[in-house]
């Protein structure tokens, strides 16, 4: 459940190639400067490059207030709206919204992904309409500042101090949750709102607290 392929329909993002390339999503983490940047320069006349490093399609509509920062690339009709803050190795695909509010840093969103209202999302990839619903966050970082260890079924030494949330596709996070360093989530899998998530979520299930994720029917 914790696989790239698992986790993935890879037809739905620019950065499928690359992801191809390793087993677990989390170790895709450390490339994704370098992949926006090698991806960029290849991009045709769809996109335009207000400032250096980033590309933004022509379809897509971005806020007056939105800060968008390098490298990153804007897919086609994506909508970033006001005060969104995208600090920079942002990888955003096709029909996704990057709301008010909403900090972006060092992510693969696939095409369809919302992030809508006061969302942070860091050192994080987000599957095809993965949603988070307004002031869902994910936590990057310890707070013993230790390296990171995907909880769950088996525990996975990431060897990284960085590790934001997996979000397989179609997941649906609730308002207001947090997900701890290194959660993992599996596709079509919802999220209660208020939660605290902590490990590895199997696919097709609602959580609901720690000790009560159950499957769908």
């Amino acid at each position: 459940m914790y696989s790239i392929a698992s986790m993935y329909d890879l037809s739905h993002t620019m950065a499928a190639e690359y992801l191809a390339g390793f087993q677990y999503p989390w170790e895709a983490l450390k490339g994704i400067k370098t992949l926006i940047l090698s991806l960029g320069e290849k991009l045709g006349e769809d996109y335009e490059q207000p400032s250096p490093g980033v590309w933004v399609h022509k379809t897509a509509i971005i806020a007056p207030t939105a800060y968008i920062g390098a490298p990153c690339i804007i897919g086609a009709n994506t909508e970033v709206r006001h005060c969104a803050f995208i600090r920079g190795s942002a990888l955003v695909g096709e029909g996704c919204v990057v709301g008010n509010s909403t900090e972006l840093k060092n992510v693969i969103l696939f095409d369809g992904v919302q992030v809508p209202h006061f969302n942070y999302v860091g050192d994080s990839i987000l599957g095809h309409k993965a949603h988070m619903g307004a002031g869902a966050v994910t936590s990057n970082v310890k707070s013993d500042k230790s390296l990171v260890v995907i909880h769950g079924e088996k525990d996975i030494p990431t060897e990284q101090k960085k590790v934001g949330a997996m979000l397989g596709d179609f997941v649906e996070v609730g308002c207001n949750s947090v997900l701890n360093p290194g959660t993992v989530i599996g596709r079509n899998s919802n999220v209660y709102p208020t939660s605290c998530v902590r490990g590895a979520v199997p696919e097709g299930s609602i959580y609901k607290k720690n000790d009560t994720i159950i499957k769908k029917r």
